[in-house]
């Protein structure tokens, strides 16, 4: 488990409670509003009675331009080719424009990239294409923003080029008819951060001149395209999701309802966070894995059995993506624990043959979460690689590839997640590059984001109700995470085949049971007894027609682990490891004495083995959290001296060593020369 700072939330108990009775709104209601920054009266009516807040489509930038030429192609009934992408978000986009334009009877195909033969956005090969099919127009959704040399040819083909596009502005916009992007300088729309799918659905808006037609038709799609991509889900966004959610319960279109069939979540009412796992990552999978054309031809089914067929096919692809992505995680952990070059560096930069392009970006995600960095992943092939970036919040990944922008071969995204193009030659450069960006400004740590303490008698029904009045959750208006303070722990039992924990605990006589995902028995270091802290959502659980919280953990911690403590002295060791320049005062904070040292070979030889993190040994062997980088130099020492032996994250001692000197180790040697 990653370590993680938790920042609590500045709520305001006596803003809530004038809240709670301005609006007759539940005293803990109040308080979460208050806890994500949302204390103006005018601000908790918009929350709350937010549906009829749609922005007037015309105020982005050249949507009038688009909507004057797709008019003119449908009246014309001039061919059109929707350009699409392969990921949910594109996929969604894709669908839902070419369903509207075929509703208003357009000569309309649809075009989406294979993922590995062709990669992502627009080309020069497809628009000559394009042209011997006679397409007159191409609309491109969720790509296309950065298409300069594709449009000019279009251009000169006689084609003409509408671009949607939600990603980062470059500095020359393409010379389309028109190029439809919230985020271009001087569009002032009222809001930027759509996805992709939100683009394409403000354009039919504007074309339908009525967007709650467009919302009661095709909520379901944009409401998918959004959660996938991890948009802000605030404004517009949160109306969409909103709205989507309820179509998907209420009259499911038929590829979502045999979809639900092949998950094994038939029947179950979805929200946010079930769309968000169940249904988004395998319309993802048709892209990562095969071909995005078959989560076309499941949205786009219009019989009981061409949907269950592309339903089946989905959930064949998304479980060969999951033992894909297994096995290049491993893969990417195994060379990133032999290499301290890469493993201590600031971001995380790991390259592997012939890795499959569509799970790296997933790949990248857990190396995030076990290393606590931004990570990129680089699949080689032919002398060049394709990366795939993610990052954590307050680092720009985005804004680091530009700083190296001149060595890549293409790179676009956003700031938490980007994509790139680079020569295999370049990689090693390209990595040192990066950790010199990153010396030059202060990294974030990793956060949980904690609303608020609560008591363990506050876990009721009442709390799912009062959760469902902030639905639907994502980014910018996340799922309420709570947290307990000093509870004993009192069971650990493993379930799920042992890949999950269900966890018991107790604080002031109550009593909470709750479930760990994802953590065995063996990788989890603590103990009934130990008083720790946990930050948990609370997740409704429908069994048998009845319905219970359910406490899911998010993180936990020994009581008294201090964090800036241990991260601040961990990032010293890093340093060292990762063969950074270090001053006096940093070179001091790794070097033990005779008696640190001893200190730590005692704690081994009663220990005999040793699993866990360098926060662990602190809290068990009493030692301070400020001495973390000392204990991992100790560690090194002890396995250079054959004290210890190491096999991954497991210690275990040497029983009858060899007699050694602790002043005849190398790395002391270099510590304390000064190399």
């Amino acid at each position: 488990m990653g370590r993680k700072i938790w920042q609590k939330s500045a709520g305001d108990k006596d803003r809530a409670a004038e809240i709670a009775e301005e609006f007759c709104f539940e005293p803990l209601a109040a308080l979460l509003l208050t806890a994500r920054g949302i204390t103006d009266s005018d601000d908790v009516d918009r929350f709350l009675f937010e549906e009829d807040l749609f922005i007037d489509p015309f105020l982005i930038t050249d949507i009038d331009r688009a909507v004057e030429r797709i008019g003119r192609a449908i009246d014309g009934f001039e061919k059109i080719m929707i350009f699409g992408d392969y990921d949910a978000d594109g996929v969604t986009s894709t669908a839902l424009m070419y369903l509207y334009l075929s509703s208003r009877g357009a000569d309309v195909d649809y075009y989406i990239p294979d993922r590995v033969s062709e990669g992502y956005g627009i080309s020069c090969e497809s628009i000559r294409r394009f042209k011997e099919e006679g397409i007159r127009l191409i609309i491109t959704v969720d790509n296309g923003i950065n298409a300069v040399e594709e449009t000019e040819l279009a251009n000169e083909l006689g084609i003409d080029v509408v671009i949607t596009d939600h990603h980062k502005v470059g500095s020359t916009l393409p010379p389309a008819v028109a190029v439809v992007n919230p985020h271009r300088e001087g569009c002032d729309c009222g809001f930027e951060d759509y996805a992709g799918v939100g683009v394409a659905f403000k354009l039919c808006c504007a074309l339908e001149g009525d967007s709650d037609t467009i919302l009661n038709e095709f909520a379901d799609l944009a409401a998918i395209g959004t959660l996938a991509d991890v948009v802000p889900l605030v404004s517009e966004n949160r109306i969409i999701v909103k709205k989507g959610i309820e179509l998907i319960n209420r009259d499911p279109r038929l590829g979502i309802a045999a979809l639900t069939e092949s998950a094994g979540v038939r029947g179950k009412s979805f929200n946010s966070s079930s769309v968000s796992f169940a249904l988004a990552p395998r319309i993802n999978a048709a892209g990562r894995m095969k071909s995005a054309s078959l989560a076309m031809k499941l949205l786009l089914a219009d019989s009981l059995d061409a949907a269950q067929e592309a339903a089946d096919a989905l959930e064949s692809a998304n479980r060969e993506r999951h033992d894909v992505e297994n096995k290049t995680t491993q893969q990417a952990i195994e060379l990133i624990e032999a290499d301290d070059e890469i493993k201590y560096a600031p971001i995380i930069v790991v390259a592997g043959e012939n890795w499959h392009q569509g799970v790296i970006g997933i790949v990248a995600s857990r190396l995030v979460s076990k290393y606590g960095k931004p990570a990129i992943v680089i699949s080689l092939s032919d002398g060049e690689g394709k990366g795939s970036c993610r990052s954590i919040e307050g680092f720009s990944i985005y804004d680091a590839l530009s700083s190296v922008s001149d060595m890549l071969i293409h790179f676009g995204g956003h700031t938490l997640a980007a994509g790139f193009g680079i020569r295999e030659g370049d990689i090693s450069t390209f990595r040192k590059k990066l950790s010199d960006y990153c010396s030059q400004r202060e990294m974030p740590f990793p956060t949980v984001k904690v609303d608020f303490n609560i008591k363990p008698s506050f876990i009721t029904n009442e709390l799912l109700l009062i959760l469902g009045l902030f639905e639907p959750y994502g980014a910018e208006n996340p799922q309420p995470c709570f947290s307990i303070k000093s509870a004993t722990l009192k069971s650990i039992k493993p379930i799920g085949e042992g890949k999950h924990l269900r966890l018991g605990f107790t604080k002031d006589s109550a009593d909470v049971s709750a479930v760990m995902f994802s953590t065995t028995a063996e990788g989890f270091p603590y103990a009934v007894g130990d008083t720790v802290d946990i930050a948990f959502k609370v997740e409704k659980n429908e069994f048998r027609g009845e319905i219970h919280p359910s406490v899911q953990i998010i993180d936990i911690v020994y009581s008294d682990f201090d964090f800036y403590k241990c991260e601040s002295s961990v990032r010293v060791y890093e340093k060292y490891r990762g063969r950074f320049p270090l001053n006096e005062k940093e070179r001091n904070l790794l070097i033990p004495d005779r008696a640190f040292f001893a200190g730590v070979y005692k704690f081994f030889r009663l220990k005999k083995s040793f699993g866990f993190g360098v926060e662990d040994f602190c809290h068990q062997s009493g030692c301070p959290y400020s001495y973390a980088a000392k204990v991992l130099v100790c560690l090194d020492i002890m396995c250079e001296l054959g004290l210890l032996t190491r096999d991954g994250s497991q210690y275990k001692i040497v029983e009858n060593p060899e007699r050694v000197e602790l002043g005849s180790s190398e790395i002391l040697k270099k510590l304390n020369g000064g190399e």
